[in-house]
């Protein structure tokens, strides 16, 4: 309590003051063990979901790829009620390569495009600049 003549902390205060700032480093690193604590199981819950997340991805993938297995019967099967079914089957082949020869190489094309990954368009604008600034630009 201070005292109401001469509003000064009193002796009592003092100590608890005191006492207070004594207690300051273990409450600080204690609000940082409890940060860390549930930063870690937010951290887990975010990770269950996104494993949850790829996993049913996946099984999205297998399905759909036994989806495509299905239609590419079907196409075949629809094809030989016409022509004779190896003719319908190897007709659906070399559709299937066609496509997948077209990705393969629009793949490849884009993949050099991105080789190597530096952004040599910024390093020229910097470079430009600096030469801008020391008043060496050509």
């Amino acid at each position: 309590m201070a005292n109401t003549v001469t509003d000064e902390p009193s002796v009592e205060d003092r100590t608890s003051l005191i006492g207070l700032f004594r207690q300051i480093p273990g409450q600080i690193s204690r609000l940082v063990r409890d940060e860390i604590r549930a930063a870690q199981v937010e951290l887990s819950a975010k990770l269950k979901d996104a494993g949850l997340g790829a996993g049913l991805l996946a099984g999205a993938a297998v399905i759909g790829l036994y989806a495509f297995g299905v239609l590419v019967a079907t196409a075949i099967l629809a094809l030989a009620i016409v022509l004779p079914a190896w003719l319908a089957a190897l007709i659906v082949a070399v559709l299937l390569l066609a496509v997948a020869g077209a990705l393969a190489f629009l793949g490849i094309k884009k993949l050099k495009a991105g080789v190597p990954p530096v952004p040599t368009d910024s390093i020229e604008s910097v470079k430009a600049d600096i030469r801008t600034v020391k008043g060496t630009n050509p």
